[in-house]
């Protein structure tokens, strides 16, 4: 049987077209971004299926340690059906392929910020799946796992915590960490899409090495800064200078976070070091109870790249998330990422311009179990940069479902 892929491909455009309608039809009431991360999502499948819970038992209290972790599989459609990935998109990368995404854990033992003693932390995650190429350190995780397998190990935070009763408080922490610039994370319970924006993957670093301190001026403005080696780093990369400022209104419906890195990096392919900058602003804000608005802006700039030239790129995102029901939430994303030298996408040395719509919806049928499903839509202003190198634009179906532990 034979199938016009041209006809498919309009007619996902109009499912596309009719789903985001519906989105932006239900996009008139309340939802918490941090909603999937507490309350429901935050019970596993085996408290939900025994009421059995590891972290509440008189050994893990006296302990005060917790742990606990997901596994994420996903399959990505994609109507054109190119022969190797779904272009510049990354993460889901892989065309009418199920994958298993990531297999997550982790174990941390919080510090008390209320205490008038000096007290200790830690936290230390490993990720296994084919999420972990991208968010490798090197020097680090690439030795650990020295394979070129699609799915990888990596051990993206290991740190320690040291809470200090100076002041309101000080925390430091010192280690392996993910990074405080932008949006999206990489682990999945975080964010409310399967797919990435262009900015997380190609603007942003992923994880530091270091040594950051935390401070809270007062209720509404906490400070960070401190020094990390590079860019998803460990230990081999110049000292650069990373922190960022967060401020929330009284009433917690609106909050801002700006941050910053700073610093000369080695990249391959050249001899000298050279600076490289960049700055993410995240403005949140709960339009209603129900209703939640962000958006993200992130500009960086680099002094020299094996394009022989300086490079520049920025963006903005912006997302809207509302609440149907308890247990049934749905989103928009509107993306524009502008990679002004074609050094952080294609690596061609043309500007281009890049535009992603996507809408997806998140249904937690029982609690510790979640499905993903969103539509796609990404196009390119100049180049080909879809199916193969043959055309600027593209369509993705995908789903991914979160197993929590």
């Amino acid at each position: 049987m034979q199938i016009n892929l041209n006809n498919l491909k309009s007619s996902s455009l109009s499912l596309c077209g009719i789903f985001l309608f519906a989105t932006c039809v239900y996009a008139e009431t309340d939802y918490e971004h941090e909603a999937y991360l507490e309350g429901i999502y935050d019970q596993g499948l085996i408290e939900s299926v025994t009421g059995f819970k590891y972290n509440e038992t008189n050994f893990m209290k006296s302990l005060g340690i917790k742990f606990g972790g997901w596994t994420e599989i996903g399959f990505t459609g994609n109507p054109d059906d190119p022969k190797d990935t779904n272009g510049p998109v990354s993460f889901n990368d892989g065309p009418n392929e199920f994958k298993l995404h990531q297999v997550y854990g982790f174990i941390e033992r919080e510090v008390d910020t209320s205490a008038s003693t000096i007290n200790f932390g830690f936290r230390a995650d490993l990720l296994y799946g084919t999420d972990a190429r991208f968010s490798t350190a090197s020097n680090f995780d690439v030795n650990i796992l020295n394979s070129t397998s699609e799915r990888k190990l990596v051990f993206p935070q290991i740190y320690v915590d040291t809470f200090l009763p100076i002041g309101n408080g000080i925390t430091a922490t010192v280690g392996h960490f993910y990074t405080l610039i932008g949006y999206e994370v990489v682990p999945s319970t975080g964010n409310f899409f399967f797919s990435h924006a262009y900015a997380m993957q190609y603007a942003e670093p992923f994880t530091h090495t270091g040594a950051l301190l935390s401070y809270p001026i007062n209720e509404n403005i906490t400070i960070r800064g401190g020094v990390v080696a590079g860019w998803d780093a460990f230990f081999h990369q110049p000292a650069n200078f990373l922190g960022s400022v967060a401020y929330t209104t009284d009433d917690e419906r609106t909050s801002l976070t700006a941050s910053l890195i700073t610093g000369d990096v080695k990249t391959d392919g050249l001899n000298s070091q050279h600076n490289r900058t960049m700055y993410s602003l995240v403005l949140e804000h709960d339009i209603t109870e129900k209703l939640h608005y962000v958006l993200q802006h992130d500009l960086g700039v680099e002094a020299k790249t094996a394009l022989g030239r300086a490079a520049q790129w920025y963006g903005i995102n912006q997302y809207l998330f509302y609440d149907i029901l308890p247990n049934l939430s749905t989103g928009l994303r509107v993306e524009w990422f502008r990679d002004d030298d074609g050094a952080r996408v294609l690596g061609n040395g043309r500007g281009e311009n890049f535009i992603g719509v996507t809408g997806g919806l998140n249904y937690t049928p029982i609690a510790g179990f979640t499905l993903r499903p969103e539509v796609r839509y990404d196009r390119s202003t100049r180049d080909a940069a879809f199916k193969d190198g043959r055309d600027n634009d593209q369509i993705l179906l995908s789903m991914s479902g979160i197993f929590r532990f």
